[in-house]
């Protein structure tokens, strides 16, 4: 595997983030399934849930909508505090995780197989849409990713979501010092593309906006800001989780939460 620098279209970024969730399925439900648990809201790698930083607002009695789901975690975490969740998920088999979950657990949530820039949803069919590091930095896009979420929210409705950090962006997805050293310029929007360095093919494509891109793209599909949370990383949190670890988390944000409602 390679990475380079270059654009990808939405039909690149798609089929290959679709297939590279395939494959990578059942090893990330095997190394990270406890920690985020079977009916568990964890909004990111620093481990805050839902629970603790509630920015979802109510959810019992409200139709709840996750883009991005994978094993349907968080959705059934919305399912046992009240809610009428359904799961959205690119990924052939993290929903079939998700099914397995379902069975295991006995707390059962719908889900779909879907692009979060074409949700196969009525106008106005839910009250809350969230995305916990879901499809959000994998869709190229991302203007109709955000209109379709308007569109399928009620009103007044909630859209929050967590992706990593923008500012992440400007260094090397090292756990360790080398993550700490900034090499990529901020306001390069080049997509991130790794490919097969024998046939060529995309395995995988990730999409960078700015903190700026991000409020302004929720201004112009009509929502209002309510908050950005930066969780900060647990003292005594010693996890590594791909880039992420006590020794970049202590000092530099790794995940951002953007909350927005739709008034009217």
């Amino acid at each position: 595997m390679s990475s380079v620098r270059r654009s990808a279209s939405e039909a690149e970024s798609r089929r290959a983030n679709r297939a590279d969730w395939d494959r990578y399925a059942d090893e990330y439900q095997a190394t990270h399934g406890d920690f985020l648990g079977d009916i568990g809201f964890l909004w990111g790698p620093e481990g805050h849930t839902e629970d603790t930083l509630a920015l979802l607002g109510q959810v019992a009695g409200r139709d709840v909508l996750e883009v991005g789901s994978g094993a349907g975690q968080c959705s059934r975490w919305v399912r046992a505090r009240g809610g009428r969740p359904v799961g959205l998920d690119l990924s052939f088999r993290q929903l079939q995780h998700a099914r397995r979950i379902d069975v295991e657990t006995g707390v059962e949530v719908p889900s779909v197989q879907g692009t979060a820039t074409h949700l196969p949803f009525a106008d106005a069919s839910f009250d809350v849409v969230f995305s916990s590091f879901g499809a959000l930095q994998f869709v190229r896009d991302i203007d109709q990713a955000v209109a379709d979420v308007a569109r399928v929210l009620r009103r007044p409705g909630r859209f929050a979501f967590s992706i990593t950090h923008p500012t992440r962006w400007m260094f090397p997805d090292d756990p360790g010092e080398g993550g700490l050293v900034a090499e990529q310029s901020y306001w390069d929007a080049t997509p991130y593309v790794e490919v097969d360095p024998e046939t060529g093919d995309t395995l995988y494509v990730e999409h960078h906006r700015t903190i700026g891109d991000w409020v302004r793209l929720l201004h112009r599909h009509g929502f209002t800001l309510v908050d950005i949370a930066e969780p900060q990383w647990p003292s005594d949190h010693d996890r590594v989780w791909g880039g992420w670890s006590r020794t970049r988390g202590m000092l530099t944000p790794g995940t951002a939460i953007y909350v927005a409602d739709r008034l009217a």
